[in-house]
């Protein structure tokens, strides 16, 4: 496998899209944190992860976008047709990232070294970026390999890896942050230190994910080399009628689109991984794309891969984009693997209510993404909401809201958190904190030094359900923000005994609320 890729590509195609000079520091934002930033920004101390407001602290004539996967599939589209040119079989595995079968194109540009410097010379010609060239065994060793501008002999994939550190195995389009944090925390440092594990040991300890990376490290391809042909009654064809030209209508019908594609591959038990989008327009242009994804890809995945795809069509430069719209169009799987991820559970549970109607998880679950987007039909993305767990320092603040259907992407953890609260987090958080009043046996009220520790010991609360009798107590740590203390009610006679979580602000005239509570 051969594979190109554009280092920093999303701030690349930021700045390409803006006219931005290439001697300026650049750097894309995602929930105000660096995804991506220029060779210049690094060399002024911007790194990936970091806050906005440090990257600009350090760099302050950065240049800042935010993240945008439109922008940089359509831009990326240049470099992917430039490949085209030169090479058959090109997949796109994201934006900034193409594979090729190196074997035959090997053979007629006389060899690997000729033909890895046909293709840089190409892309830097046709489409004015940069780029680093990889060869090795399957995908990810190939990607590696591109990062390291290394062409690795066939059958040395595994020695090529093993040096390499272990967080290599958290590439873009996983999700093995926890998996690779755990290695490290195990002592494993390097993919040949993981390699060495016995594959049974591994499958025990860490499942099929483990198992999975523990392939990679080894040097071996994302999956067994048997794989189901798939069968053409797999594709789905769709017909628009008025044709597509529209990037907003493309990436509504898209969001369907991708809902039935994955719909039919679950129902006999298989997912894709090679996905091949192509289209017909009014005049009858023939336009395609295959995507490749190292994981089996879900129904906002191959939403996602559509909409890119016509962005990058419709929004090409003129010469390049269709000239009519786009009126038929065909998902095509173009290599499936077994769904283990899309079984559908063994146990049943109550989904009608009071009903007593019972129904698969799955089932209800799909009845009620119907029932959302109706929703949101009549009130927009706004009118349904779902929460994502996020970073903060209180219960409440590490609960953010965002509209049914997007992409649940919390903040990257960055451990600066220092005053957050510790867990456990109360069951039931208030979204309006109930004011309070905490006193001691004697009747005053209590409060919290400068040093924060409590006035006197804590001996009744009154808020608005009454006044209770503190059992027990327990203060956490805090800092500039406040003190939190966790309190034990006793039980009266509606209530029996109930924890909460109770804070206290200001030192001098301490004003106590109720935060939330406990199980």
């Amino acid at each position: 496998m051969l594979v190109l890729w554009c280092p920093d590509w999303p701030a690349v195609a930021a700045a390409a899209t803006a006219g931005i000079p290439v001697a300026r520091p650049v750097a894309v934002f995602s929930a105000n944190r660096v995804v991506a930033c220029s060779a210049v920004a690094r060399t002024r101390g911007v790194r990936r992860g970091m806050r906005r407001r440090e990257a600009q602290s350090r760099c302050p004539d950065l240049a800042v976008f935010g993240a945008d996967e439109g922008r940089d599939a359509r831009l990326f589209e240049a470099v992917a047709r430039a490949v085209e040119e030169l090479v058959v079989g090109v997949e796109v595995v994201r934006p900034g990232v193409v594979a090729v079968p190196v074997s035959g194109a090997a053979g007629y540009f006389g060899g690997e070294h000729r033909l890895v410097e046909t293709l840089v010379d190409k892309v830097a010609a046709d489409a004015g970026v940069e780029c680093q060239v990889g060869v090795s065994e399957g995908l990810f060793a190939a990607t590696l390999a591109a990062r390291h501008g290394e062409l690795v002999e066939a059958g040395r994939g595994a020695e090529f890896l093993a040096p390499l550190p272990i967080r290599e195995l958290d590439q873009p389009d996983t999700e093995r942050a926890e998996l690779v944090d755990l290695l490290g925390r195990l002592g494993l440092r390097t993919l040949g230190a993981f390699a060495e594990l016995a594959e049974r040991d591994v499958a025990s300890r860490f499942g099929f994910a483990g198992v999975l990376a523990h392939r990679l490290a080894r040097g071996r391809s994302e999956r067994p080399p048997l794989r189901r042909t798939p069968s053409p009654e797999l594709a789905l064809p769709e017909t628009f009628d008025p044709p597509l030209d529209r990037i907003d209508v493309a990436a509504f019908r898209a969001k369907g689109l991708g809902e039935k594609f994955h719909a039919r591959l679950a129902d006999r038990g298989l997912a894709c991984t090679r996905l091949g989008i192509y289209a017909t327009t009014e005049e009858g242009e023939q336009l395609g794309r295959v995507w490749r994804c190292a994981e089996p890809l879900t129904p906002h995945g191959v939403a996602d891969r559509v909409r890119w795809q016509f962005e990058s069509w419709l929004r090409a430069a003129p010469g390049e984009r269709p000239t009519a719209g786009v009126e038929r169009l065909l998902l095509e799987p173009e290599e499936l693997v077994e769904g283990r991820s899309l079984q559908l559970g063994l146990w049943r549970g109550k989904a009608g209510g009071f009903t007593g109607l019972e129904e698969d998880d799955a089932v209800a679950t799909e009845r009620a993404g119907r029932a959302f987007a109706r929703v949101q039909g009549l009130l927009g993305p706004e009118g349904v909401l779902t929460a994502v767990l996020d970073g903060g320092f209180g219960p409440a603040d590490r609960v953010r809201k965002v509209p049914w259907g997007d992409r649940h992407e919390p903040s990257p953890a960055d451990g600066r958190w220092d005053e957050k609260m510790p867990s456990i987090s109360p069951a039931t958080v208030l979204e309006q904190p109930l004011p309070a009043q905490v006193v001691d046996e004697t009747g005053r009220a209590v409060g919290i030094t400068a040093r924060l520790c409590v006035t006197a010991t804590p001996h009744r609360i009154s808020f608005s359900t009454g006044t209770r009798e503190i059992i027990d107590w327990a203060l956490l740590p805090a800092g500039t923000r406040g003190a939190r203390v966790q309190l034990l009610l006793a039980g009266d006679r509606n209530e029996g005994e109930e924890a909460v979580l109770v804070r206290c602000s200001g030192t001098e005239n301490p004003v106590w609320t109720v935060e939330g509570m406990y199980d």
